[in-house]
């Protein structure tokens, strides 16, 4: 996956690759930015008549809207997913396991720390009601700490299709991306007349962008030269710019956000081109020691920091209404200042849910002796899950669809169980040793 100077290398079917660091800097910097971002965009104000509105302080300046342009690193996000999955899939397959083992593995990843999240969420505010919370305030709050959850279900529709369109890159790799365009087009083109249809975009456009982490992978990206990928960059902004300019759409990035669109898809091949054009500093900045330290941890965790935070940032602001404690209004030199100690507040607060809930990140592999879930088990979990997030997805987060959904996602982590360990011959040897790493668990070499 990577030689020292960052640049991917083939890998023989039967080795664990080491660690791509660029990766891992990209991710741990996707999300420190967003952790940032929402402490400077959640801004609850408590009214003379004890309503409670919420503020997107950070959305209202007039400057936002460009820097948005160039902070939205969600795109960023699933190019490394691509990477990555395309990685780990082709791993699996090369030890003779099947879509249905990547997809249990990937499934119990992300579903294990977020039942948790959501079981937790209705048992606090469930209680909070009863002590006589206003519901306003409730309702308030479940829609504020559950939008990460829109996050979760985009990711896993493109990760469970990886093996599908891995088939489909292997025999043509720009025919495939290139009907993923498509499709996110013909989607965007017909969501004025048929507004709901613009959320399949939330599969299309990921798993679009997901591919170009695929083109990243096999090395397509890394044969161009600086002055082409520079080229890349330059005319997918400036494609960009022409369509906000007309008009077709937005050019504030959040807006297009939800649900996804075209430009999302734009970003996605500037941001690919522009890791590849920085690759060899950027590795050079990851293979500093401290630096792979904290990617280490981070990496680890990172599933627990992204669900959590949001939560966790709401019950802080909701409590810091109840206190006596200065409340300076959003977008003032005061409110700005505030927010370092916001910052501070939600990482002390952070630490010991990482500590009582980071280990469900931790893929639970059970002995080499345990029997496979069959797979109408895992389909069935896959189901189960995207049941609860596509109601949050359409009609809102509410305190009856957390206590659903959390009921949704325990039965579905019951269902997959434990994945199957796998334990290959060495070649040559007659021995025999694990096929999947030790813990920790990096990122990005899984399963």
């Amino acid at each position: 996956m990577g030689l020292p100077d960052g640049k991917p290398q083939a890998e023989d079917p039967g080795d664990t690759p080491p660690r791509d660091l660029v990766i891992d800097l990209a991710r741990f910097f996707c999300l420190l930015l967003v952790v940032v971002s929402h402490t400077m965009m959640v801004s609850p104000v408590l009214h003379p008549d004890g309503t409670v509105t919420s503020e997107n302080t950070l959305g209202n300046q007039d400057w936002f809207e460009p820097v948005i342009w160039i902070f939205m690193v969600m795109p960023l996000f699933f190019v490394a997913g691509g990477i990555t999955g395309l990685q780990s899939w082709r791993r699996l397959r090369n030890r003779g396991g099947t879509g249905v083992e990547f997809a249990q593995a990937r499934l119990l990843r992300l579903i294990r720390p977020a039942a948790a999240l959501l079981a937790v969420m209705f048992t606090g505010l469930w209680a909070a009601l009863l002590l006589g919370v206003h519901s306003q305030v409730i309702q308030l709050l479940a829609t504020g700490a559950g939008m990460p959850l829109w996050f979760l279900a985009a990711y896993l529709a493109a990760q469970l299709s990886i093996p599908v369109l891995a088939r489909l890159h292997e025999r043509s790799p720009w025919l495939t991306l290139g009907g993923l365009a498509t499709l996110v087009v013909t989607v965007d083109c017909f969501r004025g007349v048929l507004p709901p249809l613009a959320y399949a975009n939330m599969v299309f456009l990921w798993c679009a962008v997901q591919q170009l982490g695929f083109v990243i992978a096999d090395g397509h990206v890394s044969k161009l030269s600086r002055s082409r990928l520079v080229a890349v960059i330059g005319l997918s902004n400036l494609l960009l710019a022409v369509l906000a300019g007309l008009g077709l759409y937005s050019g504030n990035m959040l807006v297009n956000l939800n649900p996804p669109n075209l430009t999302l898809l734009l970003l996605g091949i500037s941001q690919a081109a522009t890791l590849e054009l920085f690759r060899s500093g950027l590795n050079s900045v990851a293979s500093a020691a401290w630096v792979q330290k904290v990617l280490a941890v981070a990496g680890r965790r990172s599933m627990t920091v992204y669900l959590w935070h949001l939560p966790v940032l709401a019950a802080m602001s909701g409590l810091w209404l109840l206190t006596d404690f200065p409340k300076p209004p959003g977008g003032t030199a005061e409110w700005w200042w505030s927010r370092s100690v916001v910052l501070l507040g939600l990482i002390t607060l952070l630490l010991p849910v990482l500590a009582v809930f980071g280990r469900l990140e931790d893929r639970p592999t059970a002995s080499v002796h345990a029997r496979r879930r069959p797979a109408a088990a895992v389909v069935t979990a896959a189901v189960v899950v995207f049941i609860p997030v596509t109601d949050a997805a359409f009609n809102g987060l509410t305190l009856g669809l957390l206590g659903g959904g959390a009921a949704c996602f325990i039965l579905a982590a019951l269902l997959l169980g434990r994945v199957p360990a796998r334990v290959p011959e060495e070649k040559g040897t007659g021995r025999s040793e694990p096929a999947l790493p030790p813990p920790p668990f990096s990122a990005n070499v899984e399963p």
